[in-house]
């Protein structure tokens, strides 16, 4: 089953890399939202494509991670991790990076170059949140024909905190709000019950 579904995947890639540059990138190809322990554990499985090469320095950066555990991360041997607000984009990119939004960034420490087309395994993160909005995903590799230095610049699904059907973003509102708005209610009740009389 497992092997079929990596054919299939490598299949509908090679369809896609027909139409696309000979020289694409690191692709996050899947992303896969589970709850893990009260948050939400997010997995972002990624390929180098075809005529590239991952060497040992390489990186990819997932950009703009609402909610962040920070430390949460998960990713195969070889490979580390880092954090930060604000990440320098690669020449030639332009990420959206909300500074006050952590990002991810995924550099491989491996000896062996990894050459296209392969799968570089699951990659995961921990947020609070489970629903998703569009974010920026950037590379670097290199070219196998003549080494030279490749970025490249995609979307991906990144967590983000739940809206409302007016388009706001839900808060749970403050302990003080909450105790206002209690006390309030009360005051506008007494202050109707007040104007009913003086109207008789």
């Amino acid at each position: 089953m497992q092997r079929r579904w990596q054919k299939w995947l490598l299949g509908s890639l090679g369809t896609l890399l027909v139409a696309a540059p000979t020289w694409a990138g690191l692709i996050p190809v899947s992303v896969s939202v589970h709850p893990d322990a009260g948050n939400y554990r997010w997995t972002y499985g990624v390929i180098v494509t075809t005529d590239l090469r991952v060497n040992p320095g390489d990186s990819f950066t997932i950009y703009d991670i609402h909610g962040l555990i920070s430390g949460s991360a998960a990713m195969p041997a070889d490979w580390s991790v880092s954090e930060a607000f604000s990440t320098p984009p690669h020449p030639g990119t332009n990420p959206f990076d909300d500074p006050m939004v952590p990002n991810v960034t995924f550099t491989y420490l491996g000896s062996s170059p990894i050459d296209g087309q392969a799968g570089l395994g699951n990659f995961s993160i921990i947020s609070l949140y489970s629903d998703a909005v569009v974010g920026d995903f950037t590379s670097k590799t290199e070219r196998q024909v003549d080494g030279r230095v490749n970025y490249n610049i995609t979307t991906t699904d990144v967590p983000a905190p739940p809206t409302d059907p007016d388009g706001g973003v839900n808060e749970t509102p403050e302990p003080a709000t909450l105790a206002l708005f209690g006390i309030g209610i009360p005051l506008a009740a007494l202050a109707r019950r007040l104007q009913r009389r003086s109207a008789a």
